[in-house]
């Protein structure tokens, strides 16, 4: 199975269902009835595992690893000593470095509504020290949940922060419809500023009285257009919210002409939010055109340059531990 690209479909009672690639991990398609339980696939992405080979800039549906987000000038301390990874964008690591995660072949074996791709990554991979052994289960329920299990184990201390990076179009992929319309909720006092490079300010900012205010149901374009050096750095919403109570799902997705509705439930800290501001125009799947704005990703995770920000809860893992974290997409209808 090594260096081959296959697709996996779990298919639940409904009728609904997921097709996931061993190459990157990748969520190609995402099925889900609306409100008349007429099935869209409502992630964006490219028909084959052959055009995400090709090239996937905007890391559609990936897992992304080991550390997804930035890292300031790829560099950071552990326990004092320094450590240089990849750099990937404007002398910063993005999401794991030139050849993360989402460009690698994952062992894939599917049992029933569950899938198990599993990785390792070398020491020295992109300049991470240590041996890490990667296992991600993508399991898809009856009740058209898609749940990610995340774990790894490593023999030096290191970082890790994984993620998927699905864009999300609850009208559906080939809509043709801004997702500036959707209507989400973030259960998140907080943001994380950023500069003109996206990279985080090392502090946590009241969203009250900000664009970034989501904890009650807002249209995700409303604001996008009010003038604030935050959004104008990200071009948009490319920012990170923190929360402290996972007990609740920490984000809500509504898309009103369609009824469907995603919550997303986690017991990792953060939550990044991408509205979508650098998709371009590409041909996706079925020859559909995506734009700026064509979805929006949800990406759990810790913070980002959180390597580099002793007072973000810390990435770090040590040798001979577990690194294991969860994160749950709910579809439904309203």
């Amino acid at each position: 199975m090594k260096n081959e690209a296959l697709v996996f479909t779990l298919k639940n009672r409904q009728g609904s269902y997921v097709k996931i690639t061993n190459y990157g991990g990748i969520v190609m398609s995402l099925a889900v009835p609306n409100r008349n339980g007429e099935l869209s696939d409502v992630v964006l992405g490219y028909d084959t595992p052959e055009e995400y080979m090709e090239g996937n800039p905007c890391y559609f549906g990936a897992i992304c690893g080991r550390f997804a987000n930035r890292i300031r000038g790829g560099r950071f301390l552990i326990d004092g000593r320094e450590h240089s990874v990849d750099k990937n964008e404007n002398g910063n690591t993005l999401h794991g470095g030139s050849r993360g995660f989402d460009k690698r072949f994952f062992d894939a074996e599917q049992c029933g509504c569950k899938l198990y791709l599993r990785l390792v990554s070398e020491d020295g991979d992109m300049g991470f020290e240590g041996r890490l052994e990667v296992t991600v289960c993508y399991e898809f329920t009856d009740d058209n949940e898609l749940k990610i299990s995340y774990e790894a184990v490593c023999d030096k201390d290191t970082v890790v922060s994984l993620t998927n990076h699905s864009y999300f179009n609850l009208a559906g992929h080939d809509s043709g419809k801004s997702v500036e319309d959707h209507i989400l909720s973030i259960a998140a006092d907080g943001f994380i500023p950023i500069d003109g490079a996206s990279i985080p300010l090392g502090s946590v900012r009241p969203v009250d009285g900000t664009p970034f205010d989501f904890r009650k149901p807002t249209a995700v374009g409303l604001r996008l257009n009010e003038h604030s050096e935050q959004l104008q750095n990200g071009s948009g919403y490319d920012h990170c919210f923190a929360f402290g109570d996972t007990s609740k799902a920490v984000a809500t997705l509504y898309e009103p002409l369609s009824g469907r509705k995603l919550e997303v439930f986690t017991d990792m800290p953060a939550i990044q939010l991408y509205s979508g501001n650098y998709i371009g125009n590409k041909k996706g799947k079925g020859g559909a055109p995506y734009k700026n704005r064509s979805g929006l990703a949800l990406e759990t995770e810790f913070y980002p340059n959180s390597p580099n920000v002793p007072s973000f809860p810390s990435p770090v893992l040590r040798a001979g531990e577990t690194y294991r974290h969860w994160t749950s997409y709910r579809f439904s209808c309203e």
